[in-house]
């Protein structure tokens, strides 16, 4: 799991640095500079989110939400900003959802803090 944190991790940090110059005119093109940056900042963000999963002890379908949520989610945004295709975009909120649902997953794993300090390590 810190592996697959680590590689989404990369990728944001690439696919940002990627946009701000080799695709610059492709996305200036399509007028999608902010769709980028919104899927490179969601990417990012919710790497972190998996590298802090993957050392805590809380299992593994947050971390499937969070990853999933951020294939859908910015990955959607990425293929949308690249391509101007617009149908691309209804495949975002299910990304949101993903996301969503991984919070929630949180907030019901925080309310049983004191089970998941019992369990053992994975």
């Amino acid at each position: 799991m810190i592996r697959i944190a680590a590689l989404f991790g990369f990728l944001a940090v690439a696919l940002g640095a990627f946009g701000a110059h080799g695709l610059q005119r492709v996305l200036e093109q399509h007028q999608s500079v902010e769709i980028w940056k919104t899927a490179v900042l969601y990417h990012l963000a919710h790497s972190v989110v998996l590298l802090v999963l993957s050392c805590w002890n809380a299992g593994r379908r947050p971390f499937y939400f969070f990853a999933g949520g951020i294939v859908l989610f910015s990955g959607s945004l990425y293929a949308l900003a690249l391509t101007g295709i617009k149908w691309l975009g209804a495949i975002t909120p299910l990304g949101g959802l993903l996301l969503l649902v991984g919070w929630a997953y949180l907030i019901l794993l925080g309310a049983n803090a004191d089970k998941i300090a019992e369990r053992p390590p994975r």
